[in-house]
């Protein structure tokens, strides 16, 4: 049975769920705000003029008169408020909570003013309502729905409730209902939309079979590399290409090789620091963006990744070539690519055509056998 601590804080949770993540959510909170002060405005002109050329107990009122007035004048001045910083914290919903009573206090005195249960000026509170429908949350809804209810009871049913302020109570929670249903609806699409845009982004930039980057993502970091070059930062991009995988899919079967391509893609990220990333390119290859420093160098981290294949592919006779290019500011990334690629030289079998390194790589790392090393390799640390 949940305690009242996690009761509270679910409802908590509910009432200030957060508005928007990014900006085009924000975006649309910001128009649905000046929506709300049209619509504010419009119903206040119209109370006006109903208080101006109706024969009832609120004709010419002042005090009906003043608070159209103050809300045709002041609803606009929601817009000088940070909005879009707003809706991304819990000041959003509270900004909405705060407009919605007061309207409501404005309808609800205004009704009293004007006679009572029976005048027509409560039915705006129905518009609040489905303004609300598109705006709160479900927990929403039914807060400001109940506020209103026991507001409308308060001021004319404690003194002799008639039919039709019965029958208007009746349809005010009914219709708190169906707007709490919408509101409902509303968010659970919007969390599918979110939550289908979510895995749409996932995939586009994650590799299938191992769960890691992928090209595409790759390119991206590599460009941001690039641009950080130019202001001083060391990082190095190294493609790791597999020696004798072919054999695991011939001997083993392809299984054997996805498993094999899982264990490369894990043992390489293990030796990485978080901020680093190992992505797959396709096939057999690899390819690692990482910072260097004077203390950990290229050659070392080169050296790291090819330790950590062979331990994985020491029972199969899978090794490693690595490519190594320092991350040049101002330079193409697909340039930067056949650099780190240029600087692989080719072992026997491979059917790559040897090419001569350009003068700016770092050191190439060789094709050469790895021996087996021990277990506990696996834990590798990048420590500097």
């Amino acid at each position: 049975m949940p305690s009242a601590g996690s009761s509270a804080c679910c409802a908590r949770d509910g009432l200030y769920r957060p508005l928007a993540e990014d900006d085009d959510r924000v975006a649309f909170w910001v128009r649905h705000v000046r929506y709300g002060i049209l619509l504010s405005e419009l119903c206040a002109l119209a109370v006006g003029v109903y208080a101006l050329v109706t024969e009832t107990p609120g004709r010419q009122h002042p005090v009906i008169l003043g608070m159209a007035g103050v809300v045709v004048l002041g609803s606009p001045l929601l817009l000088l408020l940070p909005l879009p910083a707003m809706m991304r914290d819990h000041r959003g919903p509270t900004m909405f909570y705060l407009w919605t009573l007061g309207t409501s206090a404005v309808i609800l005195t205004a009704t009293w003013i004007d006679g009572g249960a029976s005048s027509p000026l409560d039915a705006m509170l129905f518009l609040t309502l489905t303004y609300m429908a598109a705006a709160y949350p479900p927990y929403g809804v039914v807060a400001m729905g109940s506020v209103m209810t026991a507001g409308y009871v308060v001021l004319f049913g404690t003194s002799g409730l008639t039919t039709s302020g019965a029958f208007f109570i009746a349809v005010l929670v009914a219709f708190t209902l169906i707007c709490t249903m919408a509101s409902a609806n509303s968010w659970a699409a919007h969390d599918r939309q979110v939550l289908l845009i979510s895995t749409q982004t996932t995939l586009a930039s994650t590799d299938p079979l191992t769960g890691i980057p992928n090209r595409r993502t790759l390119v991206e970091r590599l460009s941001g590399a690039v641009d950080a070059a130019a202001w001083g930062h060391r990082s190095v991009v190294c493609l790791v290409d597999l020696d004798g995988f072919k054999g695991v899919n011939d001997r083993d079967g392809h299984a054997a090789g996805d498993a094999m391509l899982k264990a490369v893609a894990s043992i390489l990220g293990g030796v990485l620091r978080e901020t680093d990333t190992v992505a797959r390119l396709g096939g057999d290859e690899f390819a690692v963006l990482a910072d260097v420093t004077e203390t950990f160098s290229a050659e070392l981290l080169a050296e790291r990744l090819r330790q950590a294949v062979a331990l994985v592919g020491s029972g199969s006779g899978v090794t490693a070539s690595i490519g190594v290019a320092d991350v040049v500011p101002g330079e193409d990334v697909a340039e930067l690519m056949h650099r780190a690629d240029a600087a692989m030289v080719p072992g026997q079998g491979r059917r790559r055509q040897p090419l001569r390194p350009d003068r700016r790589l770092t050191p190439a790392a060789t094709r050469r056998p790895v021996p087996a090393v021990p277990l506990s390799v696996a834990a590798f640390a990048y420590a500097e």
